[in-house]
């Protein structure tokens, strides 16, 4: 309900209900003008653009902390994760009202965050966490729109994984501390990856048939995602391998300290980054998850197809699998080639032995 009235001073006063029966009003000297802005404001709430005159000053760092404390149900890793990039999107935005925010700024703001040193990976990161952000914002009506969106995106930064060669898996391997040494295995030979490798226990591998179901990752959390939970099938001697520290210590885990104990990624990774510089030719950036493009690797080459790929590195999707490793699968451009030649060429051996077979019956 709208209207439009003189007060006794001649300033009009314009007012409306919102859709909870709130009443909001503005004066103005002339009644064009508040006939103006009460046509912008039943347009606003015709389309769906209708923000709340109150709701619309809160700040994007106010905003932040109150989506923050809803977030936080999710599991404490992916909460500290948000954390982080939350207190980028704060330095920058916290003290602007959420509407103020421009696409042409977050776009500078990206291409900042890449001057201060931060990887690609991390700037698209950020830069997705500010436009959940505000999609929740617009879905709560604090904002009618998004500044984020595709065009003031970074870009993920991929790059082609580095894939180590056997001799220098290898030589990572007996780099390693004797007990960090199946963390290596599971990574080149299983897929594992880093949070799941040290957490891997005894009973969540079947020796006998050679089958690892991951179960849990560290420090003892569920893993993300049913297809993480997928079996790995693993060969009879890796199997023998990888229980070589389960029965020297007698440990819950395959990855150990020094004393048997388990371990966490981050002091398996400071190992690993450690050892990394004696292996020649890798790369400086090469990780522990790189290990895992390896397994990938091994994997293509042997003709498996990329459903079984897939299964393997436990993907959600093929596409994953082909984003990731597509440039790895054997180019069957001259395998079509072949194929189309083959009829072809079968087509012309007929054609040519027609004639003949008609002069051999006359």
């Amino acid at each position: 309900m709208a209207s439009i009235q003189k007060r006794p001073d001649g300033r009009w006063r314009a007012r409306y209900r919102d859709e909870t029966g709130k009443e909001h009003a503005r004066h103005f000297a002339r009644k064009i003008d508040a006939q103006r802005w009460q046509d912008e404001v039943t347009a606003s709430v015709v389309t769906g653009m209708y923000v709340d005159p109150k709701s619309a000053k809160k700040t994007v760092g106010e905003w932040a902390d109150s989506w923050l404390a809803g977030y936080a149900q999710n599991r404490p890793s992916t909460v500290r994760q948000a954390r982080v990039h939350i207190k980028h999107i704060k330095e920058a935005f916290g003290n602007r009202v959420l509407a103020s925010v421009r696409p042409s700024e977050v776009k500078a703001w990206t291409v900042s965050l890449k001057d201060a040193g931060l990887a690609d990976s991390t700037v698209y990161a950020i830069h997705s966490r500010l436009g959940q952000l505000y999609s929740d914002a617009v879905h709560d009506g604090l904002v009618a729109k998004s500044p984020v969106s595709r065009r003031t995106s970074p870009g993920g930064g991929k790059q082609r994984p580095y894939v180590a060669t056997t001799d220098q898996v290898w030589a990572l391997h007996e780099a390693m501390p004797e007990g960090l040494q199946p963390a290596v295995l599971l990574a080149a030979f299983a897929g594992l990856r880093v949070a799941e490798a040290v957490a891997l226990r005894v009973h969540d591998v079947d020796f006998m048939r050679g089958v690892i179901t991951p179960a849990i990752q560290y420090p003892a959390e569920p893993l993300k995602t049913e297809t993480s939970k997928t079996s790995i099938p693993i060969s009879r001697d890796l199997a023998v391998e990888l229980n070589r520290m389960p029965v020297r210590f007698g440990s819950e885990t395959l990855v150990v300290s020094e004393w048997g104990r388990p371990i966490a990624p981050y002091t398996l990774e400071t190992h690993f980054r450690s050892v990394r510089t004696t292996v020649k030719g890798l790369p400086e950036g090469f990780r522990f998850h790189d290990l895992r493009h390896y397994y990938a690797s091994l994997l293509i080459a042997s003709g498996l197809d990329v459903k079984v790929v897939q299964r393997c590195l436990r993907h959600a999707s093929a596409k994953t699998t082909l984003d990731t490793y597509g440039h790895m699968f054997p180019d069957k451009e001259e395998s079509a080639r072949a194929a189309i030649t083959e009829v072809l060429t079968a087509r012309a051996d007929s054609l040519r032995t027609k004639p003949r077979l008609a002069a051999d019956s006359s």
